[in-house]
């Protein structure tokens, strides 16, 4: 067991994380997964966490913070009608077969390959909100099925294996074809519910039995982190829907690039570094 001093910064650093994760997830329509991920993988090296599990779980339990998340941003949202439920609805089915296919993957991987596939996607997402001044436009309407379902199943797969919310896959993809950007806000909102439900389910199976793990943990998903980290996204999560609809994000964006930037360096350093 850690030091008492430790155990309570250990609560601090996961409420201020839960804070910030649950404003981005009303004000950029994600999940918060991008902020919770790295702070949960370095909380859990305090608990002595061994590195084979500490990724998982850092994965499974941010999925399991952004369920309560979601479902208070997209709620937030649906009052004000501004989701895409058509779109919703055609990826009831894509969405979470795209977190099955996450949930195996995840199940025989190590945490050297998927650190490397969070690294990887976190740069990309980093630097296309650094640079991107708006997303390209490829169409003034969606794509009709299976392009459609395929992007679902590509948003949901890419998505678990971050342990993140799709919201900035989804905004992209939906403003390419001419959405407004606060429609695809609202709707990434549902999509991170599509993706964080299913996703716990899918950790919890492909960490069942492993070693290692903390106490008060199923799986990949550890529920003292969990409850620590859920009152304050559940919080803030509708002042950020709140002010999304009034407030220019550009630094914002700007701001939340250069973390994913940050985040994607210390995790391909970790990666030497042992």
């Amino acid at each position: 067991m850690p030091p008492i001093n430790e155990i309570i910064v250990f609560i601090a650093v996961l409420a201020g994380a839960g804070a910030i994760a649950g404003f981005l997830a009303g004000l950029f329509g994600i999940g918060g997964g991008a902020i919770l991920v790295p702070v949960l993988y370095e909380a859990f090296r305090w608990f002595d966490t061994p590195d084979s599990v500490r990724t998982h779980l850092a994965i499974g339990t941010s999925l399991a913070v952004i369920v309560p998340t979601s479902l208070s941003s997209f709620r937030a949202h649906y009052k004000r009608k501004a989701p895409d439920m058509d779109l919703l609805k055609s990826w009831l089915l894509p969405v979470p077969l795209g977190v099955a296919a996450a949930s195996v993957i995840a199940a025989g991987t190590s945490g050297e390959i998927l650190r490397s596939i969070f690294a990887l996607l976190a740069a990309a997402m980093g630097l296309k909100l650094i640079f991107s001044k708006d997303a390209t436009s490829v169409g003034d309407r969606l794509p009709r099925n299976p392009a459609k379902a395929m992007v679902g199943f590509v948003i949901g797969l890419l998505s678990a294996l971050m342990g993140v919310g799709g919201g900035i896959l989804n905004n992209t993809f939906m403003t390419m074809f001419g959405r407004p950007v606060h429609q695809a806000i609202a709707t990434s909102s549902g999509v991170g519910v599509l993706i964080s439900l299913p996703g716990v389910i899918g950790f919890i199976w492909a960490g069942w039995g492993a070693e290692g793990l903390p106490a008060f943990s199923t799986g990949y998903v550890n529920w003292l982190a969990v409850a620590l980290t859920i009152p304050m996204t559940m919080l803030a999560a509708p002042q950020g829907a709140r002010i999304a609809h009034g407030l220019d994000r550009k630094q914002l964006s700007l701001a939340l690039g250069v973390f994913m930037i940050i985040v994607a360096s210390r995790f391909t350093w970790s990666l030497f570094a042992g």
